[in-house]
């Protein structure tokens, strides 16, 4: 594991709300960050499938780290602004949501994720997200 993974992984361990939720970083590089969890009894909307806020904290999480990955040692971000478009109903196993970087910069980094859900019918686009992450001191 390189030191930004080792960065990336130690960072997500400390979040709560993903294990909550079950999530796993399952990809950390730098610029691009796959995070999976199960579409759980817990996380369902009331037509069953994955809640819309599922979709929305993975891909947040996923791009935020994507930012993270491109910023210096001792850095945070926090989003400060965040649009979702929801495709479809989040309906299977597992939602993974893959973010990446659009454009690193010192005061802002642009990102997107993709969110698809999976399951025994193959994988279908959800969600797709763009938002904006500014470093913060950490």
């Amino acid at each position: 594991m390189n030191e930004v993974e080792t960065r990336l992984r130690d960072s997500f361990g400390r979040q709560t709300m993903m294990q909550t939720l079950g999530a796993a970083m399952d990809r950390a590089a730098e610029g691009a960050v796959t995070i999976s969890a199960p579409i759980a009894p817990h996380v369902l909307q009331q037509q069953g499938a994955a809640h819309a806020g599922l979709a929305f904290s993975l891909g947040d999480s996923a791009a935020g780290y994507a930012a993270l990955s491109v910023l210096p040692a001792g850095a945070e971000v926090v989003t400060v602004e965040m649009k979702i478009n929801l495709l479809a109903p989040a309906v299977g196993d597992r939602l993974v949501a893959e973010g990446r970087v659009l454009r690193p910069g010192r005061r802002i980094v642009v990102v997107a994720s993709d969110v698809f859900a999976e399951g025994p019918k193959g994988r279908k686009h959800v969600a797709t997200m763009l938002g904006t992450m500014v470093p913060v001191e950490g």
